[in-house]
């Protein structure tokens, strides 16, 4: 995208955002808008402002500790579950019978909403950080199965035949073929995981926490304070911003042939090592 109209797209929507915010405000100041219900824009601004900059203790902590306490959870959960999950594709890849017997088993654990196993998991692991990274983990696994599953099975036979004409092993064809041809559908299923596993991990903080910005929306709930309940929210959606934005620019740059804008960055790369080497 060139910057021009970078600039003039990102005007257009804060100018909608601004709008919006500013309609938001006016309606819950001159409207007879229950505040309890929805509070004004300027309220939870001041919320935030209280959080992040004024670095208010909320429940023995700080905004930052809680954050860290529930992105620190989600990234352990997250690296368990994709491990989990595309161990079990490649295995799942290769053995038929290995396949048929667990495909069901994943679909089960997947359609099984995480809230209500919740309270076994509690009793199994605690209260403490275990029960956040066992819950994210049961939660995020599932993509990254079914996505690398896909990929790996997805079959070229023209690269089948090639790789058997210059005598390849079932390893080279696997690194070389499968793995990177199946790539696409693996970074798919780890974006979709990388986000559902801080739900994961924040629903997990609903049922038994003592930090992390699960536990912070509960008790602003609880104390009728909407602004702080509001300020958690929006807690909530920048750390899922900044999330899926992380597994969004590794996916560009390690799937770069996907756009044309990836190849013609790598192209770029290699004519310019390819001068300061002549």
């Amino acid at each position: 995208m060139k910057p021009l109209s970078f600039l003039i797209s990102f005007l257009k929507y804060s100018l909608s955002f601004i709008i919006v915010l500013a309609l938001w405000e006016a309606y819950a100041r001159y409207g007879g808008l229950n505040e309890l219900f929805l509070p004004r824009p300027s309220k939870i601004g001041a919320k935030l402002y209280s959080l992040f900059v004024k670095v208010e203790v909320i429940e023995q902590g700080t905004i930052y500790w809680h954050f860290y306490a529930t992105l620190a959870q989600m990234s352990i959960g997250f690296a368990y579950g994709i491990t989990i999950g595309t161990t079990l594709a490649v295995l799942a890849a290769f053995n038929e019978t290995f396949r048929r017997y667990v495909a069901p088993y994943a679909v089960v654990f997947n359609v099984t909403p995480g809230i209500a196993v919740l309270p076994l998991i509690i009793a199994w692991f605690g209260f403490g950080w275990e029960s956040k990274i066992a819950l994210a983990t049961l939660v995020c696994f599932f993509p990254p199965f079914i996505n690398t599953l896909t990929g790996l099975l997805k079959k070229n036979d023209e690269a089948i035949e090639l790789f058997q004409t210059i005598g390849a092993t079932q390893s080279q064809y696997f690194w070389k073929q499968q793995l990177p041809n199946a790539l696409p559908e693996i970074f798919a299923g780890l974006k979709l995981a990388i986000t559902t596993a801080l739900l994961g991990t924040i629903v997990a903080q609903f049922g038994s926490a003592t930090e992390g910005v699960g536990i912070l929306m509960q008790r602003f709930a609880f104390r009728l304070d909407m602004a702080g309940s509001f300020a958690s929210l929006v807690t909530m959606a920048i750390m899922g911003l900044l999330v899926f934005t992380v597994a969004e620019v590794m996916d560009r740059r390690i799937v770069f042939w996907r756009d044309a804008k990836g190849l013609e960055r790598v192209s770029r790369k290699k004519q310019q090592k390819l001068s300061a080497n002549g």
